[in-house]
């Protein structure tokens, strides 16, 4: 992807510059009946479609790269997509979003150099969970029973793209929630044509509700629905370090498909290239400290991809800063916009992406080490229901630009306060530059990309708890959010 432009902290389009961190390229997934060449990935996948993965110099996180690849078909279809040629990749560890797909499909990621192309076929039929003991059946084939209905498989093609990502029900008449890069392939097409297979093997036509990029979500509405089985939300806010969790999506286009682990971190960030960035803005800015970041950013858009359909967006122009849930369960290429699920069958967490280890050959892509991200779904209900509701989520700002805390400035780790946005939240709560945030809402705060990723969780107007040390002074304040403008 291009250089990784600056994003406030708690960033606004203009301005906003998070931390940066490794793309993630989007493995392809090979398919069952059709192998398929593989092609390098940049750090971290996204799990909607295949594609590469990005390595990461000293963070592992996800990059998507995609490859040509198909869309889960229906037993005896076989679908093909080009897949996209992706910068190289540089670095030992990246992150990505994993969505599977050809073209672009579900791509976030940090690259920092990478050539990919690839071709992947996939013949894939629809598949339910079987239990064939029911004398045996473990908590997370209990898990599986009760969710699996819940979760479908995405397939978006665009001229001569294609990916296949995951998504979750929200209602029984069809609204779908999953990522803004699987419906958009990673940003390479805003007009691609959406089919949606439930559990059960129905195919239906989809359209796009509205897409939030700042997070990496969005809403489809399936035509003609009924009878759906809605999703049972829980409380990402109440998970703990070891809980087990269940992931549910089509990894290489590869419906209905089960993994299962434990929660491997909470409040954790991460950035990835963003599949459409706002492009004016102002307000808070994250901008990375000289030679803080060795990544930069690869995405489809920015003549790196083979093919574009009509209706393409201009490209990702910055990266994303996220608030996730860290997980050991397998995440692939596909899983993108699936469901991590709690021990009681009910919704943690939207799967988004993955860390993947490099490689600067352009002939091998990896996928699951065991690294997956998910996006908390307190965060993702709030947002899901403002886009059904208006088209679009909303966003706080902070007010202020911030750059990671460096030893030469700082004896705490943190955001640096870089300037301060006269007569927004954080000037007035006493703000200054050179400040250090230590904590916000309740979450530690280590860098510019964690301020950020807790910022844009909250809505406009929210009022939250900061902490900032000032010299040798740590202070408590109460900050009001402003508005992200895009």
């Amino acid at each position: 992807m291009p250089d990784s432009p600056h994003i406030p902290s708690e960033a606004q389009p203009p301005a906003d510059v998070m931390a940066q961190q490794p793309t993630a390229q989007q493995p392809t997934a090979q398919q069952p009946t059709a192998p398929q060449p593989t092609a390098p990935q940049p750090a971290a996948a996204q799990p909607t479609a295949p594609q590469p993965t990005a390595a990461q110099p000293t963070a592992a996180q996800p990059f998507a790269a995609p490859t040509t690849s198909t869309t889960a078909a229906p037993v005896g279809t076989d679908t093909s997509a080009k897949k996209r040629n992706v910068g190289p990749l540089v670095g030992a560890l990246v992150v990505g979003a994993v969505l599977g797909g050809a073209s672009g499909a579900g791509v976030a990621a940090w690259a920092v150099t990478a050539n990919n192309s690839s071709h992947s076929g996939v013949t894939a039929g629809p598949q339910t969970v079987t239990i064939n003991n029911k004398d045996d059946v473990n908590s997370t084939t209990a898990v599986a029973a009760k969710a699996g209905p819940s979760v479908v498989t995405i397939n978006v093609t665009a001229s001569d793209e294609g990916g296949t990502g995951s998504g979750v029900i929200l209602s029984s008449d069809g609204y779908i929630l999953t990522n803004t890069h699987v419906v958009t392939l990673d940003g390479a097409s805003a007009s691609g044509t959406i089919e949606v297979t439930t559990y059960d093997g129905k195919l239906y036509t989809a359209k796009v509700v509205g897409t939030d990029p700042v997070v990496d979500l969005a809403v489809i509405k399936l035509d003609n629905a009924s009878g759906l089985q809605p999703i049972e939300f829980g409380d990402s806010s109440k998970i703990n370090v070891g809980d087990k969790v269940v992931a549910i999506g089509a990894p290489l286009a590869l419906p209905n498909t089960v993994t299962d682990g434990i929660v491997s971190a909470v409040n954790r960030s991460i950035q990835i290239a963003s599949s459409a960035v706002p492009s004016t803005g102002s307000g808070d800015n994250s901008t990375p400290g000289d030679g803080a970041s060795p990544y930069n950013f690869w995405n489809f858009g920015n003549g790196n991809g083979n093919g574009s359909g009509s209706g393409s967006s201009s490209g990702q122009t910055a990266d994303i800063s996220l608030p996730v849930i860290q997980t050991d369960a397998a995440i692939n290429p596909g899983n993108s916009g699936g469901a991590l699920l709690n021990s009681d069958g009910k919704l943690v967490g939207i799967n988004v992406a993955i860390a993947s280890t490099g490689s600067t050959s352009s002939s091998t892509q990896s996928g699951s080490i065991g690294v997956g991200f998910a996006i908390p779904v307190d965060l993702a209900q709030r947002i899901s229901q403002e886009i059904i509701k208006t088209g679009k989520g909303t966003h706080g700002l902070l007010g202020a630009s911030v750059t990671t805390a460096t030893s030469d400035k700082s004896s705490v780790v943190g955001a640096l306060i870089a300037d301060v946005t006269p007569g927004g939240g954080a000037d007035k709560a006493g703000l200054k530059k050179g400040d250090v945030v230590t904590s916000f809402a309740g979450h530690p705060i280590t860098d510019s990309t964690d301020l950020t990723a807790q910022v844009r969780t909250l809505a406009p107007g929210s009022s939250a708890k900061l902490v900032y040390v000032r010299g040798t002074d740590s202070t408590t304040v109460t900050v009001t959010l402003g508005t992200l403008k895009l």
